[in-house]
């Protein structure tokens, strides 16, 4: 599966380890940034760098996965573009409950409340759990879409 991942300065460390365990696993990851760790960057910019890069990609399995430190201010940012469906999970059943009934396509992580054993896990859960098509999530997903 095709993954384009970011985070600011607190979610660095993190972004380094689930994208070698995810690597690891045989998904494409995509790096969105940032590149070093730099105390002084902002959560927004790489949040809109993940979401631009999945609403472009071809594949439309692609996911996105963003941290920083609550995971709450990514998913405030993620959650501001048209078809994004961005989720805060903290534990496995979040995260299956995210893909199965809501068909998000982006996984939010915090770096100060998650740990990272937990974190990759949680991805994992995310990234395995299919949508389930249901009538009802589908029809919630398209009322969603239609928001202005």
């Amino acid at each position: 599966m095709k993954i384009f991942i970011g985070s600011d300065h607190n979610g660095f460390a993190y972004k380094q380890e689930l994208t070698t365990v995810l690597q690891a696993a045989g998904h494409e990851i995509i790096d969105e940034g940032g590149e070093a760790l730099n105390p002084e960057d902002d959560f927004p910019q790489f949040a809109s760098k993940v979401v631009h890069a999945l609403l472009d990609s071809t594949d439309k399995n692609a996911k996105g996965i963003l941290v920083c430190g609550s995971g709450q201010g990514m998913c405030i940012a993620a959650n501001r573009f048209k078809g994004i469906r961005a989720s805060l999970c903290w534990d496995l059943n979040e995260a299956r409950s995210a893909r199965n009934d809501d068909d998000s396509n982006v996984l939010c992580l915090s770096s100060r409340f998650t740990s990272l054993d937990d974190a990759k896990a949680i991805a994992a859960t995310f990234l395995a759990t299919p949508f389930a098509g249901a009538p009802r999530f589908t029809r919630r997903i398209e009322q969603l879409d239609q928001l202005t």
